[in-house]
């Protein structure tokens, strides 16, 4: 199923629905409610077993909206933590694995289909990048997972924009880049949907295609294959750390292989297979521009995505 947060038209309260082929299902009469979007959307997932053949039903007979009616919003407004992979990806290079790292994003800064990247204005900022990843929506309590029973603990899938700020966020220490959250964090640089999927529906997270377009060129595009530790290596690390709780999300990194600058009124549109897409708006108060284009030099390899070579595997995709 694919589970949506929306608007109704002309209306101003937060939904749980199905999207379907037909349009969006209202399921607010199923669903436990709660005093927010995102509460009403932890009570779905910790809910969802109980109440399958209900949601099931409404998704074969339910009256559906056009989605030229609703608004989407991102399913979950307001994470209690979002967790980042640095990096994770082979990115056709020969070498031995990075160790596993991540860190946390601002939840505050999420926002969904159809909304606006507002760049900021501080000065020490040099750049704007876009980085689509699979994002993981966690079932918890999640703590000190066995690996083999990790699918215990995912709700399903989204998409996700990891909007990235270069210059402020960034520091050397010593001769070295070393990435910070600030970076990460600001207003709006967080963009999730436009659904969440659930885990029955995607038979291997670590065999689907990403695409990201910038101005409908393609900037992104690579499979999640090619990650360096797989989503089930992921969930055992963090919940060493950390308890995952319902709602949570861990974005899995990115394939910095067709990085790309953000700009004053772009349009940007990511699509993961499965899943499906989001279209957002670009805002630069400042209206600065860059070279558009892939981004080819420190955060960058090959942007012949298609193309890896790991340790353990030589192999040319086509």
């Amino acid at each position: 199923m694919k589970l949506v947060l929306y608007r109704a038209e002309l209306g101003l309260e937060l939904l749980p629905g199905l999207l379907t082929e037909r349009g969006v299902v209202d399921i607010s009469l199923i669903v436990r409610p709660g005093h927010d979007g995102q509460q009403t959307m932890v009570n779905l997932i910790e809910d969802f077993e109980a109440l399958r053949p209900q949601l099931e039903q409404a998704a074969a007979q339910g009256a559906a909206a056009p989605l030229d009616q609703v608004s989407l919003v991102a399913p979950l407004p307001r994470p209690g933590k979002i967790l980042n992979c640095i990096g994770n990806y082979w990115e056709n290079r020969e070498r031995d694995p990075a160790p596993l790292n991540m860190f946390m994003k601002n939840p505050d800064a999420v926002i969904g289909p159809d909304d606006t990247i507002e760049l900021p204005t501080l000065a020490a900022l040099q750049s704007f990048m876009h980085e689509a990843e699979l994002a993981v929506v966690i079932k918890g309590p999640a703590k000190a997972i066995d690996p083999a029973d990790w699918r215990d603990y995912v709700f399903g899938y989204t998409c996700a924009i990891d909007v990235t700020a270069r210059g402020e966020g960034r520091y050397t220490w010593p001769n070295k880049p070393v990435m910070s959250w600030l970076g990460k964090s600001f207003d709006t640089f967080a963009p999730l949907g436009p659904c969440i999927v659930t885990a029955d529906e995607i038979v291997n997270p670590n065999d689907l295609h990403v695409r990201l377009w910038n101005n409908e060129d393609l900037r992104h595009d690579y499979s999640t294959s090619d990650m360096e530790h797989p989503v089930s290596e992921i969930l055992e690390f963090i919940t060493q750390v950390m308890t995952l709780k319902s709602g949570d999300v861990i974005c899995c990194g990115t394939n910095h292989e067709g990085l790309g600058y953000l700009q004053d009124g772009e349009v940007v549109r990511i699509d993961i297979q499965g899943i499906g897409e989001m279209t957002l708006t670009v805002s630069d108060p400042l209206k600065r521009n860059w070279e558009r284009g892939v981004y080819m030099g420190a955060d960058s390899t090959n942007h012949e995505a298609v193309r890896r070579h790991r340790p353990d595997l030589e192999r040319t995709l086509k």
